[in-house]
């Protein structure tokens, strides 16, 4: 696991800001310390050399992960983007 950033607070839409060390890619699940998943990433908002996310909370209760680090898990065949392969001639 990699630490990313920190939760900071619940938006009043529902979202959970998140300021970040370094930028992430869009669906990149966020967990705790305990490999718990928190929340997936929706979008990168902010300048790049301080980078912010709008994520989408799985869990019931942010509230307890506010103000805590948050992490990803390496990157998975499954997590990478996918390549356009095209079509054969």
């Amino acid at each position: 696991m990699q630490e990313v950033g920190e939760v900071l607070h619940q938006a009043s839409s529902g979202r959970v800001i998140v300021r970040l060390s370094k930028p992430l890619r869009d669906g990149q699940l966020l967990v705790d310390n305990l490999g718990t998943k928190v929340a997936k990433v929706s979008e990168m908002i902010g300048p790049i050399d301080a980078p912010y996310a709008s994520a989408i909370p799985l869990t019931n209760n942010i509230k307890k992960h506010l103000g805590k680090a948050v992490y990803i898990v390496e990157e998975t065949p499954a997590t990478r983007p996918k390549r356009f392969r095209g079509r054969k001639r």
